[in-house]
C-alpha cells in the first residue's frame, strides 16, 4: 500500500504538461475532490495538494517538455513529494499522520513509473491525435 505511485496526480502532470490550455488547476481541483470522496478523507485535502501542483506543472509547463524522460522523472519526484507533503501536514492538523515512514515510498515508485507512463500516454494522444 505504501509503495502504490500517485496515479492520478500522475496522469494530471502529464496532461498538464502536454496540453495545459484542456487540463489545468480546475481540473486538478475536481479530481482532488473525487479522490476526497471516494477515499473517504477529509473534504478537500487532496483537491487543495493536487491543484497546487498542476499549478507548478502548468506554470512551468514549457520548460519541462524540453527536459529529457528521466530528468521529468526527477521532477516528478518533486511534484509528489510536493503532494505528499501537503496531504502529510492536513493530515497533521487533523491528527492522523500516517503511522510509518513508508508514506514517502510512493513518491520514489511514482518517479519510477514515469518514464513508462510517459510513453503511454504519448502513445495514446498521438493515436487519438489529442492536441
Amino acid at each position: 500500500m505504501w509503495m502504490r505511485p500517485a496515479w492520478v496526480l500522475l496522469v494530471l502532470i502529464y496532461w498538464a504538461m502536454t496540453v495545459p490550455s484542456r487540463v489545468s488547476v480546475g481540473t486538478a481541483w475536481l479530481s482532488g475532490l473525487v479522490i476526497d470522496l471516494l477515499n473517504g478523507t477529509l473534504l478537500g485535502e487532496h483537491a487543495l495538494a493536487c491543484t497546487v501542483v498542476i499549478y507548478f506543472v502548468s506554470r512551468m509547463h514549457l520548460r519541462l517538455c524540453m527536459y529529457p524522460v528521466p530528468q521529468q522523472g526527477i521532477m516528478v519526484l518533486f511534484f509528489v513529494l510536493t503532494y505528499q507533503f501537503i496531504i502529510y501536514c492536513i493530515q497533521g492538523f487533523v491528527g492522523q499522520l500516517p503511522g510509518s515512514q513508508l508514506y514517502w515510498l510512493s513518491s520514489i515508485t511514482s518517479m519510477l513509473l514515469w518514464p513508462w507512463l510517459f510513453v503511454l500516454m504519448r502513445d495514446f494522444r498521438r493515436r487519438f491525435k489529442i492536441a
